[in-house]
């Protein structure tokens, strides 16, 4: 059980910062910067939910709830280095599980089902709710890349593949869900490609 009583700890204030084992690692550090990217779209979708709390987006709503839920997840393992021998922790740490993958994925398949494919891709925007859901995205996908350079510079440093796939399915989720809202007003705008280049 997570209990919060000193919010200020001065530990921090040398430019490091601790993880979940009590190591400490430079707060530039590709896995601490992961999970700080997942931070901050956790944040993002919470100004998104304040434009779904309608009866129209009630669906969406309840998915993007289980998202930022599912991002503590996330965040919870990124902070959690798998022991360097492979021994087992005292008290198993919280890791993205395959279903956690799955369920993104079948989340993102029901939102889908209903829009036509698109033919160009399409700029950030359109409804309150599905401009911020762009922002989220590439949050999120910052938070993968972070994580793909934390196991590039230290393939000792292992970050499970379900955190990984979870991060890309998370993005995939959110592109999905603002294509959806926008459907409602049909408030997508599609990129044309060179449309200010003067070629005369």
């Amino acid at each position: 059980m997570v209990k919060l009583n000193k919010i200020y700890t001065r530990t921090g204030d040398k430019g490091t910062t601790g993880l979940a084992d009590g190591s400490r690692r430079d707060k530039s550090d590709a896995r601490i910067m992961a999970y700080g990217a997942v931070d901050e779209a956790n944040a993002t979708l919470g100004m998104v939910r304040l434009h779904t709390k309608t009866e129209e987006l009630a669906d969406l709503d309840a998915v993007l709830g289980r998202l930022q839920n599912d991002l503590f997840d996330l965040g919870a393992d990124l902070a959690t280095p798998y022991p360097p021998d492979g021994a087992e922790p005292e008290y198993p740490p919280l890791r993205i599980q395959a279903g956690q993958v799955a369920r993104l994925e079948s989340e993102i398949d029901d939102l889908n089902a209903g829009l036509e494919p698109l033919t160009s891709f399409t700029l950030p925007g359109g409804e309150p709710a599905a401009a911020y859901l762009h922002l989220a995205r590439t949050t999120i996908r910052r938070a993968e890349r972070h994580m793909a350079a934390a196991v590039l510079k230290n393939p000792e440093d292992k970050i499970s593949p379900e955190a990984l796939q979870y991060a890309n399915r998370a993005s995939d989720l959110l592109f999905v869900a603002s294509r959806y809202v926008n459907n409602l007003t049909d408030a997508d705008v599609l990129w044309v490609p060179g449309a200010t280049r003067d070629d005369t």
